[in-house]
């Protein structure tokens, strides 16, 4: 027994000093949270426009499909696939053959006719004095009138089947309606081919100017009507693979909303002198409709999504964050323009937001380039 009470005193010690360490332990303060670093913008008053945007499709002003108007062996094509062609440009010979035969049928036919003409011009004019003094009857002065009706009328017929097949001949050559770009030649030389007939020798489009057709949203048409009382309207078209958008103006509003989509129908008109635009091309749409004087604008890199919409992290005096709603009016080439919820002035977090909360502390790098020169190239 006596050996326990040592060890006893042991094990109360150990209790003891185990218990003064845990105290120890609750009554340490936690660490203090990291500042998060981030990248900051500040949001700046600025005159933005008010752009609307929209997907569009290229259509050619003018369209043709070429096709004979006679039938005959195609002789010669003068033109290659895609070539830009004037108006009244050659671009295929059918065989003239045919049609130079008919020429010189009606033109001799007309000769032999005019002849008898003159002849029976000459007997009305020789015998009218003579049937006036009664040495020939009245019935043979009216069949010498007679002949010269009828020989009048030949003269007639054959001057418009002249220029029938004066008309015929023409036709052989056949030359571009318009001033475009051809598609594929569908008919070689040495085909024959039908006038009229279903399949084009080659399509044209007209490329100088062209169309761009694209939709609004409904709630836009008074916007878009009041700029176009104040000035042209002027509507820029952006095509994948070049760098700065083709410029036009809008050339027609339709007059009905279309109800089952509740948008607008316009219609850009644009030079092309460069052929950017092709028909049937997806291109996108933007035109300014207005602007709005001292707008509050941050880049849109700054603002984020929540599941009860948009937000910024605002920077406060004591270098913590502040989630704050925010109201985005629009977003214009990759800058946001708030609506409320935002100060010009303010500072906000740019970059780092993903691991930013309500309050972190923040460890601001050197900031990153405003918005107002990007707002302000934007103009």
């Amino acid at each position: 027994m006596r050996g326990t009470a040592p060890q006893r005193r042991r094990v109360a010690l150990s209790l003891l000093f185990a218990g003064a360490l845990v105290s120890c332990s609750k009554e340490r303060a936690p660490p203090p949270a990291q500042p998060v670093p981030v990248s900051v913008t500040q949001a700046v008053a600025r005159d933005m426009p008010m752009l609307a945007t929209a997907p569009g499709n290229v259509e050619t002003i003018n369209s043709v499909a070429v096709k004979s108007q006679i039938d005959g062996q195609l002789l010669e094509s003068f033109v290659k696939d895609g070539a830009d062609v004037a108006k009244d440009q050659l671009l295929f010979r059918i065989d003239p053959r045919p049609a130079q035969a008919a020429l010189q049928q009606a033109q001799s036919a007309l000769a032999k006719d005019q002849a008898t003409l003159a002849q029976a011009r000459s007997q009305v004019g020789r015998y009218k004095d003579v049937a006036a003094k009664g040495y020939i009857s009245a019935d043979q002065m009216e069949q010498y009138r007679t002949n010269l009706g009828v020989a009048q009328a030949a003269v007639k017929v054959d001057e418009a089947n002249v220029a029938a097949a004066k008309l015929t001949l023409g036709y052989t050559e056949i030359r571009s309606p318009i001033a475009g770009r051809i598609g594929r030649i569908l008919i070689q030389p040495g085909n024959v081919v039908k006038a009229n007939d279903v399949n084009p020798l080659v399509v044209i489009n007209q490329v100088e100017p062209i169309y761009v057709n694209f939709a609004l949203p409904s709630s836009l048409l008074g916007h878009v009507l009041k700029a176009q009382r104040q000035a042209p309207l002027a509507v820029r078209a952006n095509v994948i693979g070049i760098d700065a958008p083709v410029e036009g103006k809008v050339a027609f509003v339709d007059n009905a909303v279309d109800t089952s989509t509740g948008t607008i129908r316009l219609r850009g008109e644009f030079a092309n002198t460069e052929h950017v635009l092709w028909p049937g091309q997806l291109v996108g749409v933007s035109l300014t409709l207005g602007h709005d004087v001292n707008a509050v604008v941050l880049p849109d890199a700054a603002v984020q999504n929540g599941p009860n919409g948009t937000y910024v992290f605002v920077v406060k005096p004591d270098r913590h964050a502040e989630q704050r709603a925010v109201k985005v009016a629009r977003v214009v080439e990759g800058h946001a323009v708030i609506e409320s919820g935002l100060a010009a002035g303010e500072t906000v977090v740019l970059d780092g937001q993903s691991r930013v909360e309500d309050q972190s502390p923040l460890k601001i790098d050197e900031p990153a380039a405003g918005a107002g020169q990007a707002a302000e190239a934007a103009r």
